[in-house]
């Protein structure tokens, strides 16, 4: 089984409502292996926004090592115990069998009662390419109309992906649009700089389409999940700036 790497990142409430990667969950499932480190995004958070250290890991510069998943993380899935297990997965587009990490790669593990997200390692293939697979952001704030479009979309269609430059809260943020030009929302927060590479350099290369669209009552930040295809000529995504270790 191929090891995994998810990080955490954690919003900043109470001013500026930034997101900031902090930490990085490696996982090697055969092994059943789990370690948790800091990242450099902790530091920008901690001096721009008065972040202190998570309660489960109190030290800045430890390396955690578990045999079980942390409960900070497995706290954020359905258990598979749950009746409505299957249904679950059906709502990530995951198979049966999937483990803890296959979830928490597609469902970010956001909760009402806190502020943290975990979101999967974009990985460059050997041919520059690349694919991930997120929930759109940000619908709930836009108007009726754009709102019954995303209740319309239907699995495989495609979308429009542009740089926005003037967005009031990110400066810069990458937009969704449909075909028939509407737009649905955004791409979230911390993909931003690495999508925005691939859509700068290779503009032809990258596509977009939906893969599921879940209704209610599903949960509103599960609402439509997307697929995003492109290539990265000469650069390696989520290897500097906030994702550098803290500790080797």
């Amino acid at each position: 089984m191929k090891d995994k790497t998810l990080f955490l990142a954690w919003q900043d409430k109470r001013v500026t409502r930034e997101w900031f990667p902090i930490g990085r969950l490696d996982i090697s499932p055969g092994a059943d292996a789990y370690r948790f480190r800091y990242i450099k995004g902790a530091q920008r958070a901690r001096s721009s926004a008065g972040l202190a250290p998570l309660m489960d890991f109190p030290d800045w510069s430890r390396t955690y090592e578990s045999s079980v998943l942390f409960p900070l993380f497995m706290n954020r899935i359905l258990q598979s115990s749950r009746q409505d297990f299957p249904e679950y997965l059906q709502m990530l587009d995951l198979p049966e069998g999937s483990d803890a990490a296959d979830i928490l790669t597609v469902a970010g593990g956001e909760r009402a009662t806190d502020n943290f997200e975990v979101f999967p390692m974009l990985e460059r293939k050997p041919d520059g390419s690349f694919d991930s697979r997120f929930f759109l952001h940000g619908w709930r704030y836009l108007n009726a109309d754009a709102q019954n479009r995303i209740l319309r979309l239907q699995p495989s269609e495609n979308l429009y992906v542009t740089i926005e430059l003037t967005n009031p809260v990110m400066r810069l943020a990458v937009q969704i649009q449909t075909e028939d030009y509407y737009m649905i929302g955004w791409a979230p927060r911390y993909l931003v700089a690495d999508l925005v590479q691939a859509i700068a350099n290779s503009p032809s290369e990258y596509k977009a389409r939906v893969i599921r669209v879940n209704r209610a009552p599903a949960p509103a930040q599960q609402r439509l999940l997307i697929e995003l295809t492109g290539r990265w000529p000469d650069y390696q995504p989520m290897s500097s700036g906030d994702f550098e270790l803290l500790v080797a």
